[in-house]
């Protein structure tokens, strides 16, 4: 089995799982529409192969066997318009639970790091960025990563300027209950964010900025070679750019999001069927 069909067969499986569609037919029936799990799993091949919605449908359709896993035939595909209006109707909560899935594939340890990176905002035409007042140009996209795995866990986006350690107490609430320890660089230093995770019974190892002797002391009791695991989420960011792409394709913020949270499922999927 190629590499591609068994990432194809994983998506399928973990789609029907994110929808609930485990009986639907995939392609219309009767004039109905396309079942939701085989929509997502086309969107996951469209990243995976790093193609837009006309360059993916077009190679599928020459794919027969990785269509089937799916259930449809090469006749059957939508338009590329089907799939980018489904891509605006599915709501974050699918791909959060196709990324959370995705992380279950591989066998987690306790011990996660924390850092940030940007995506480009795919190019625009100034006529565009003018009447749409698109200004911004990158994505901050935060990650949640297992130090023992590399499969990203969790991840965060936006276009504002928000400081890390608030964003990083954000992650790091929504997953404490899976994590003992969290590494993250000084840009998370904040006292108060280290006395959260600690009321959540995760050990934060982030080193102060050495102002004062006592924030030497506190730096050197913190475990080197834990700490130093941190640098695997920079090796992801790295993977999933080289891999996958460096800029998102969708316009609406909302959609990017949702798009960079896929990446990163799809980032998961790639790792879990690796040989």
């Amino acid at each position: 089995m190629s590499k591609i069909s068994r990432f194809t067969s994983k998506a399928v499986s973990l789609a029907k799982n994110a929808v609930g569609g485990r009986g639907e037919a995939a392609a219309p029936e009767g004039g109905g529409g396309f079942a939701d799990y085989a929509v997502v799993s086309l969107h996951c091949l469209r990243i995976y192969l790093e193609k837009s919605y006309r360059e993916a449908l077009d190679l599928l359709s020459e794919m027969p066997q990785i269509v089937a896993e799916i259930g449809l035939d090469p006749g059957d595909l939508p338009h590329h318009s089907t799939l980018v209006k489904a891509f605006d109707r599915f709501e974050m909560k699918i791909w959060r639970v196709l990324l959370r899935l995705s992380a279950q594939l591989h066998d987690t340890a306790d011990h996660a790091a924390m850092d940030a990176t940007f995506f480009d905002r795919e190019t625009a035409s100034k006529h565009y960025c003018r009447r749409t007042n698109y200004r911004v140009q990158t994505l901050k996209t935060t990650a949640l990563v297992d130090t023992k795995t590399q499969a990203v866990l969790d991840v965060h986006c936006t276009t504002e300027k928000r400081h890390d350690t608030q964003i990083g107490w954000q992650l790091a609430l929504r997953n404490a209950g899976e994590i003992a320890s969290l590494a993250a660089d000084k840009g998370y230093d904040w006292q108060r964010l280290r006395e959260k995770l600690r009321k959540e019974d995760v050990r934060p190892l982030i080193k102060h900025r050495e102002f004062r002797p006592i924030d030497c002391a506190h730096n050197a009791r913190i475990d080197g070679s834990l700490y130093g695991q941190r640098a695997l989420s920079e090796t992801v960011f790295s993977t999933i750019k080289r891999t996958l792409g460096h800029a998102v394709r969708a316009r609406a913020w909302y959609r990017e999001f949702r798009e960079i949270v896929l990446m990163c499922a799809v980032y998961n999927i790639k790792r879990a069927v690796k040989p």
